[in-house]
């Protein structure tokens, strides 16, 4: 008895249909013409030689190094700030409340806003990547709003780090 009768015999008539119609719609597959979507080995293929020049986009100050730069020094203007909210009290000084609770809430929106870009771009996830930046800016407003309520009608936020602190 051949191997290929031995296994053609001990496999379900089910699986080989399954397989032979499968080998089938990956040939279709290959013979397409659709050249809008056609694969690629290796990916796409760029323009221009490797010896070319590369060109780059025009600098944004929104984009690249600046916002990099912007990200770096507002996460360092923090430490300076906190440690003047232990040192000081909220009612004597409230432009330190505002400036501390403007920059943690532009500190966290930056945060979360680069996992949104990361994990939900909208170009994989045209509905949830804008939706969640959405969510994130209406939050960020929410937020904003509710740390100048805290700050103009309650103790403030440097008045809540000394009370949290020494509790």
């Amino acid at each position: 008895m051949s191997t290929s009768l031995l296994v053609r015999s001990s496999l379900p008539r089910a699986l080989a249909h399954r397989a032979a119609l499968r080998s089938v719609a990956v040939q279709a597959r290959a013979n397409s013409t659709v050249s809008e979507h056609k694969y690629v080995a290796g990916g796409p293929i760029p323009k221009g030689g490797p010896n070319d020049a590369v060109t780059f986009p025009p600098p944004s100050p929104t984009h690249g190094s600046y916002h990099w730069v912007f990200e770096r020094t507002l996460a360092a203007a923090l430490v300076p700030l906190t440690a003047a909210a232990f040192v000081t009290s909220g009612t004597n000084y409230p432009i330190l409340d505002g400036v501390l609770g403007l920059s943690l809430i532009a500190h966290s929106h930056i945060g979360f806003d680069q996992c949104i870009v990361d994990y939900l771009h909208p170009r994989k996830f045209p509905v949830l990547g804008p939706a969640t930046t959405w969510a994130l800016r209406g939050a960020t407003l929410a937020a904003t709003v509710g740390i100048f309520q805290f700050n103009t009608n309650d103790i403030g936020l440097t008045e809540l780090i000394a009370k949290v602190w020494t509790a």
